[in-house]
């Protein structure tokens, strides 16, 4: 087992040196510098109080399921742009494990073959 001692020597390094007790050091002054800040907080504020609640905007907090925006919401503007290719895709759709897999291979020989080109004309 090694000696305390030795871990409290100074490892140099060929870009510096580690040195536990002036990183213990550092971390305390920090931890000091934290609180310091904190002291000046507000010494008013109440947990489960007001307090505590979201802000949004001056509206009332209403219970969760009004609150929640749904997926199909916050992607209108996408699914609405882009309908004529959601719908090309559901027609493609089979739920057939082989068609995927030739898909796969398909778009993975494309890739393939767009590296391969260029780099062979060069």
């Amino acid at each position: 087992m090694l000696p305390f001692e030795s871990l409290l020597k100074t490892l140099q390094t060929g870009s510096g040196f580690w040195n536990p007790l002036v990183w213990i050091v550092a971390i305390i002054v920090a931890l000091l510098v934290v609180l310091i800040i904190r002291g000046f907080g507000k010494k008013d504020y109440k947990k489960g109080t007001s307090q505590t609640q979201a802000f949004l905007s001056g509206n009332p907090e209403y219970d969760k399921e009004r609150m929640h925006i749904k997926g199909s919401n916050v992607y209108w503007g996408f699914s609405e742009i882009l309908n004529w290719i959601i719908n090309l895709l559901k027609k493609m759709h089979t739920g057939n494990v082989s068609d995927y897999v030739l898909w796969f291979v398909i778009i993975i020989a494309i890739l393939f073959l767009s590296i391969i080109i260029p780099a062979g004309a060069i």
